[in-house]
């Protein structure tokens, strides 16, 4: 069925003899409502009421017309034009170059308002009638002069207000608010009726009979224009829309928004204002004129009068959608909005739109048809319900809502012959329903939508987004969803789903399984770690005992996270973890690790058992020669150093009968015993350098003399032991800024040359200089800076400064009322105590 826009309904056929057929025949008409009025040849008027209503009842065939009154103007001349003016039950007629006003249903001529002669034509504004105007404004053009004359029109009088001089004789008008739009016999002109301006718009050279000039409304105007061209002018004299090209010879034009229509003889064109397409052409025979009605156009012959009816907007639309001409829909239904109540069309917007939508679905125009779903606030389960395999997604108990008449391909069958593009579809759903999902239109079927796209997810081995689905809260049906996962081998994916809809126990059992190997699921490299994340972040503590042992058992290391990578205020008791430690060294090491440096605990316990099991872990580490051996130690010393919470006899107990000489000196060194620590590195573990390390850590944070006496203790030591002679020579020269010269000098041996220790003796004078040098040096600069201040304070006592009754202190911003102030560089004064 081919588009069309106005449906043709036969109104109205005078019956006469043929004598009578020239003298009586139709020559214009006007229309109100129900009321049409016909000007004939043979000066008559006659009235014709619709018994039909003109809201689009009416059906093809002829229509029921009742005849009202008639009159008889004259015995001969036409009647040239009729308006209608129903504000004030006003007909006007315009015969024999006069203006009459009638009443509007007894035709009778009103009393009060003489005729208006010497007319040719004449327009009335109907853009300035409303329900409280007083009056109206009527144009007339004089037959005797050139000029136009403004009249005011009211329901008993009328009279000339302006009149507006031209230079030709006008063939065609119409007017719109104060513009008047007027065509002579070669050209057309914009006129304003208030300041009596015109301004030329274009010529012609058209006949008077195919002179057109017709009102659009809101200040524009149609005219036939040259090259068979219809012009859209506004009274701002530009073009806002692109021309017409209409055929040739046009008798006449009328405007029914959204469409222009065109009359010729035997044919009337109709063309859209919208994209100024030819869009209907309907067949006539002998048509003399059209009038512009709210709801189409009325035409004429000479006998009978047919009306073409708008179709409603939303079977134009509709049958566009139908015939794959999406852009005209669209077009259409965006434009007709700015003309109609938008409530009128919210439903057939989204509709319509959702129809455009599938016709660009069924071409592949995917990223087009997503939009217009999401515009159009289409049901995801429509587009789901499409796809092979996925209308199990939808409920049994939805109705869809679509017209299966549009649907134009068929995708079970692309799905069995075509894969390549099939799977464009595939790509098309997936993004459709990540972009719905969440909106208001899928609310209402939230399972589907998340069914659906775990399904296509796990189809499509699309890890990534099916992994992003499954771990954050979804609405999928584990009943449905559970087999399809299983069914694929998505193992990981069903743990994460289960996880979702708070069934911890059941997710960490499927991850398990694919750890221990009786899963295969390679979309996650590291369940494991997962595992142990996902404890460590589980509110559910007894869970997370229920897979502590399992956990720790397969890697201390990483297992212990549990319990140490939990959110700052959702730790375990940390006795019972201590517990369940017992049975996993590393593990506990590194908790208590966690406890002392991480949550900063000061309890007794926690460092004594931290540090036994550093040392219990060194000697095991010794045994077994591990590389690792001095990290394990070297966080045992610095625990002995640092801490101030172990018990030192206790730890010094277990230390003792091992090996670990330099952990032995620093639990004497905590206790005050230098001198025994110092005699354990150096007879027992035979360690000069660390002896002297232990000198240096001992005396952080004391004076030099307390770091001096250390070394003078351990430089007594290895003066008490011949074979220590190398490293007392090596202690001196390592220290000479700390030894004093004359008490080294009284404990060396006698025996000693000075060339033993000349390297000493070099350096401590060398340091001792250098000393005096730099406290010279410092002492110069204090007095150079003493002495620039003495300067300054100089210049300042010599300088006159004076003080004015109220000046205030700079700082404070009071009175300076005391005789003492003070006076800055800048001249500032100010309180000696503000300064």
């Amino acid at each position: 069925m081919a588009f069309k826009a106005f449906t043709q309904i036969d109104v109205y056929e005078k019956q006469a003899a043929s004598k009578e057929k020239d003298k009586s025949s139709i020559h214009c008409l006007e229309c109100y409502d129900r009321n049409v009025y016909i000007g004939t040849k043979d000066a008559t008027v006659q009235h014709l009421i619709l018994t039909s209503s003109t809201d689009g009842d009416l059906r093809p065939g002829q229509s029921k017309t009742r005849e009202g009154r008639t009159r008889k103007l004259g015995s001969s001349n036409p009647v040239a034009q009729l308006r209608a003016v129903a504000l004030f039950n006003h007909l006007l007629v315009l015969w024999d170059r006069s203006v009459t006003a009638l009443n509007m249903f007894s035709l009778e001529p009103v009393p009060s308002l003489k005729k208006i002669q010497h007319v040719s034509l004449f327009e009335v504004c109907h853009s300035t009638l409303t329900a409280q105007s007083a009056c109206v404004e009527m144009v007339t053009s004089s037959s005797r002069r050139k000029v136009i004359r403004i009249h005011l029109v009211g329901v008993d009088r009328w009279e000339v207000v302006k009149e507006v001089p031209l230079f030709q004789d006008p063939v065609a008008l119409a007017i719109d608010g104060t513009t008047l739009c007027v065509a002579t016999t070669d050209k057309y002109l914009l006129c304003d009726i208030k300041t009596g301006s015109s301004e030329e718009l274009f010529p012609h050279n058209h006949s008077r009979q195919h002179v057109i000039v017709t009102s659009v409304g809101q200040g524009e105007f149609l005219l036939n224009g040259p090259e068979s061209l219809g012009m859209f002018v506004m009274k701002t004299r530009i073009c806002q829309r692109p021309p017409l090209q209409w055929p040739q010879e046009v008798l006449a034009a009328g405007v029914c928004f959204p469409y222009i229509l065109t009359l010729q003889p035997q044919v009337l064109s109709v063309y859209s204002m919208l994209d100024q397409q030819h869009k209907q052409t309907v067949g006539l025979s002998g048509a003399k004129g059209l009038l512009s009605t709210s709801d189409g156009v009325l035409v004429f012959t000479e006998r009978g009068i047919f009306s073409l009816r708008l179709v409603p907007l939303e079977e134009q639309i509709q049958t566009l959608v139908g015939h794959e001409r999406v852009e005209e829909a669209l077009l259409l239904l965006d434009r007709v909005q700015s003309h109609h109540p938008l409530d009128a069309y919210k439903e057939l917007q989204k509709a319509i739109t959702c129809l455009a939508g599938f016709a660009h679905f069924y071409q592949e125009g995917f990223s087009e048809a997503r939009d217009l779903f999401i515009n159009g606030e289409l049901d995801p389960r429509e587009i789901i319900r499409l796809y092979p395999n996925m209308e199990s997604c939808v409920s049994e108990d939805f109705q869809s809502q679509l017209d299966q008449t549009n649907k134009s391909r068929d995708l079970q069958v692309l799905w069995q012959e075509d894969r390549n593009t099939f799977h464009h579809y595939l790509a098309f759903l997936g993004d459709f329903l990540r972009a719905v999902r969440g909106m208001e239109q899928s609310l209402k079927c939230s399972k589907e939508v998340d069914c659906a796209l775990l399904r296509l997810y796990t189809e499509q081995t699309d890890s990534e987004n099916l992994q992003q689905l499954v771990l954050f809260p979804n609405a999928c049906s584990l009943d449905y969803c559970i087999p399809v996962l299983e069914q694929h081998n998505r193992f990981f994916a069903l743990g994460s789903l289960y996880q979702s809809h708070g069934k911890q126990i059941d997710a960490i059992k499927t991850w398990i399984k694919i750890a221990d190997g009786f899963h295969k699921d390679p979309s996650c490299s590291d369940v494991y770690g997962h595992i142990v994340w996902t404890l460590s972040q589980l509110k559910d503590k007894d869970v997370v005992w229920t897979f502590a042992d399992w956990t720790l058992n397969r890697n201390q290391e990483t297992g212990v996270q549990i319990f140490t990578k939990r959110p700052p205020d959702d730790h375990f008791v940390t006795q019972d973890v201590l517990d369940l430690l017992e049975k996993y060294p590393l593990a506990q090491l590194l908790y208590l690790e966690f406890l002392i440096h991480n949550l900063n605990s000061e309890e007794e316990r926690h460092h004594n058992r931290l540090a036994l099991a550093y040392v219990t872990q060194t000697l095991q580490e010794e045994e077994e020669t591990k590389s690792d051996l001095r990290v394990t130690r070297g966080k045992l010393q610095q625990l002995l150093w640092d801490s101030k919470f172990y018990d030192i006899s206790t730890v010094y107990e277990r230390v003792k009968p091992t090996t670990l000489h330099i952990e032995k000196a620093i639990l004497l060194g905590r206790t005050g015993e230098h001198s025994q620590s110092l005699q354990v590195l150096v007879h027992q573990g035979q360690d000069p350098q660390a002896a002297e390390a232990y000198c240096c850590k001992a005396a952080q944070g004391q004076d030099t003399q307390f770091k001096e006496a250390l070394l003078l203790t351990l430089l007594k030591i290895y003066l008490s032991s011949e074979n220590l002679t190398s490293a007392a020579v090596d202690l001196l020269n390592n220290n000479p800024q700390v030894f004093a010269a004359e008490k080294v000098i009284h404990l060396l041996p006698e025996s000693w040359s000075v060339q033993l220790v000349s390297q000493f003796l070099v350096r401590f004078l060398r340091e001792t200089f250098h000393q005096r040098q730099t406290r010279r040096l410092q002492q110069a600069l204090a007095q150079a800076e003493l002495l620039r201040h003495k300067v300054i304070w100089m210049q300042a006592s010599k300088t006159k400064v004076r003080v004015d009754k109220g000046q205030v202190c700079k700082v404070c911003q009071r009175d300076l009322a005391e005789p003492q102030f003070a006076c800055n560089l800048h001249g500032e004064l100010m309180h000696t105590s503000c300064t």
